[in-house]
């Protein structure tokens, strides 16, 4: 059983007991979640998909940690114009655990 959920933007295929990475949630550590936009939902031979959603399927979720990437670093430079610019970006992550699938 497997299911594809909208999450900050986008798409991941998930299924229970699988953790993923999807971008900032502000939310408490160690707290449940219910995802509500899934799109759709797969259990062997039926298959439902959602135009756009699937109503009435959820997922339930448990927020693991929050973390951030690696540090990235965006340099400008303009030759003989004496410009010169360097600056670093972390984007953050939430780290999930898909508890199940209901409905």
């Amino acid at each position: 059983m497997y299911s594809i959920i909208e999450q900050g933007g986008a798409q991941f295929k998930v299924a229970p007991g699988m953790k993923i990475r999807v971008p900032l949630i502000s939310a408490e550590k160690g707290t449940d979640l219910t995802i509500e936009k899934v799109l759709l939902t797969a259990d062997g031979d039926n298959i439902k998909v959602g135009a756009p959603l699937v109503e009435g399927v959820t997922v339930s979720a448990k927020i693991l940690d929050h973390i951030a990437s690696k540090k990235i670093l965006v340099i400008k430079k303009k030759r003989r114009k004496d410009y010169k610019r360097k600056n670093g970006h972390r984007q953050q992550y939430t780290k999930l655990e898909i508890v199940s699938i209901n409905g």
